[in-house]
């Protein structure tokens, strides 16, 4: 028995002395080709799209979305598939994504993703770090197809020369522009702008003195009852109230706007003639006489609507006001230049008046990745630093919401 033991104890600690060295490099050399072999013959599998879309999570999801695409389908009969977008051509950067993917084969085997709904509601996470891969590389996967050197502006749209001209002149990332083009794109609802975060903690701390007018730094729910328990409407970022008084956790405000004089009334601007919405009230509430007070009647004569001049109070959650809009016009003017030039030259402010900009901002936004609050400080600070306020007030000034904005 002791024989026995100390030969194989020779064999696995000595083997030269029991095989000879040429068998012994031989025989490692063979095991190293077939651990290759069988390495590179899982990752070949793991690379075609039947494997990708193997599991219900991606087959449900993901397919269906690809299939309606041009990626898919097309009079070429070029096709891309799962791997050509999703798995890197360079083999270190490869091994890297096979090694970031199984964070989500581990959500699907835990069901972390296992259900539709679950999935879009991942969908945000899963996007923004696919996004940020392809930011940082310069969209390599995308461009292995679609390089710049070989795009022929000329026979490109007008209006889609300009733009590429421009991103190629930039080496520009495609996914900076081209979100969505083969998958839907996720809710941003449960985003974040962490610019607010600060703008929040910057209100926590803000000296509020009675009578004075502050701006809202997010959008708050008003209440007709200190306790904050009967909500009555909602009022938006940046909007201009004078506070009344502060009881525990609640402040009494007062709202100074304007309401076009037809249906319930609604809907509350910051200026006369324009739709800058600021807040919004429940119809029973905006039709009480005792709760609304109307100044002054005129009627826009771009419109012919009779808009009056309106004024209320109301309970809301204190410490969400500053002293100054400006912090608030900072964010929204970063986002605004940061989201909307990537793709174009974005329009100058005040190239547009309050009234258009919805229009064309709800055109632009689709293709941007921001949240739904940042939409709305973006779209509420063009319309305020608009071609109505340069000619009027200067672009940007905080004038009173009872002044009007056209004469």
């Amino acid at each position: 028995m002791k024989k026995l033991l100390r030969s194989l104890k020779d064999l696995f600690l000595k083997p030269s002395v029991r095989i000879g060295l040429g068998v012994l490099v031989t025989g490692g050399f063979i095991a190293g080709v077939l651990a290759w072999q069988g390495f590179n013959t899982a990752m070949e599998a793991t690379n075609k799209e039947e494997f990708c879309i193997s599991c219900h999570t991606m087959h449900d999801n993901l397919l269906p979305e690809l299939q309606k695409t041009v990626h898919w389908n097309n009079r070429t009969g070029v096709r891309a598939r799962c791997p050509d977008c999703h798995v890197p051509h360079d083999f270190t950067d490869k091994i890297a994504r096979k090694m970031q993917a199984s964070r989500e084969v581990f959500g699907h085997l835990v069901g972390t993703i296992g259900t539709r709904e679950k999935f879009k509601e991942h969908r945000i996470v899963l996007a923004q770090r696919e996004w940020a891969r392809f930011s940082a590389n310069g969209s390599k996967e995308c461009r292995a197809c679609h390089d710049y050197k070989d795009m022929n502006f000329d026979k490109m749209r007008p209006a889609s020369q300009v733009a590429m001209r421009k991103a190629a002149e930039r080496n520009q990332s495609c996914v900076d522009c081209h979100k969505g083009i083969a998958h839907q794109l996720p809710e941003m609802k449960g985003a974040r702008n962490p610019a607010f975060d600060t703008l929040v903690s910057s209100a926590s701390g803000q000296s509020v003195d009675t009578g004075k007018d502050y701006f809202l730094v997010v959008p708050q729910e008003l209440y007709a009852d200190e306790g904050l328990t009967k909500r009555i409407g909602s009022v938006e970022v940046a909007t201009q109230v004078k506070v009344l008084e502060t009881k525990g956790d609640a402040q009494r405000v007062e709202l100074a706007l304007w309401r076009k004089n037809k249906g319930y009334g609604r809907v509350w601007y910051s200026h006369f003639g324009l739709n800058i919405t600021s807040a919004t009230f429940d119809k029973d509430v905006a039709q009480d006489t005792s709760f609304v007070k109307v100044l002054d009647t005129r009627e826009d004569p771009m419109t012919g609507l009779e808009w009056q001049q309106v004024t209320a109070t109301a309970w809301m959650r204190k410490g969400s006001v500053l002293d100054s809009v400006e912090p608030v016009w900072s964010i929204a003017r970063a986002s605004y230049s940061g989201s909307c030039s990537v793709c174009h030259r974005q329009p100058e402010e005040a190239h547009f008046d309050a009234n258009t900009w919805p229009g064309l901002f709800g055109g632009m936004v689709g293709f941007t990745s921001m949240d739904d609050d940042t939409a709305r400080v973006v779209l509420k600070y063009l319309q305020t630093h608009s071609s109505d306020f340069s000619k009027s007030h200067g672009a940007g000034s905080p004038d009173s919401a009872l002044q009007t904005a056209r004469p």
